[in-house]
């Protein structure tokens, strides 16, 4: 499969996640969230939350360049779970930003693509 139409991205449905260290606990983040609150009210904070997520069987890859050319890195994903019999789970992605798009040459772009297989 090829994709050769155009993304509205006004249409995307996206969380955007951030790791946080171990250390983070629950406590600590409402009492960071209710001092940001006072300092620098926003309605866009009732919004953050702290969450865990489990590990799951997965195929990822490293995507060097614009984030327009994902769809290709994607199709060698798919690929490849076809080859060794996985089946991907949903369009449902994730996706792991390791450069700063300030700082970086779109065409040096580094993203983690992951997606879930069974």
């Amino acid at each position: 499969m090829h994709f050769t139409g155009s993304i509205a991205k006004e249409d995307l449905i996206y969380q955007l996640m951030i790791r946080q260290p171990k250390f983070v606990t629950n406590s600590l983040f409402e009492n960071v969230l209710v001092a940001t609150k006072e300092k620098k009210p926003s309605p866009l904070l009732d919004l953050i939350r702290l969450e865990s997520m489990a590990d799951e069987k997965c195929i990822q890859m490293l995507h060097i360049g614009p984030f327009e050319d994902e769809q290709e890195t994607f199709e060698i994903m798919d690929a490849f779970a076809n080859q060794n019999g996985l089946v991907r789970v949903s369009k449902v992605h994730r996706e792991i930003y390791l450069s700063d798009v300030r700082k970086v040459a779109p065409e040096k772009l580094k993203t983690v693509l992951r997606f879930k297989v069974e």
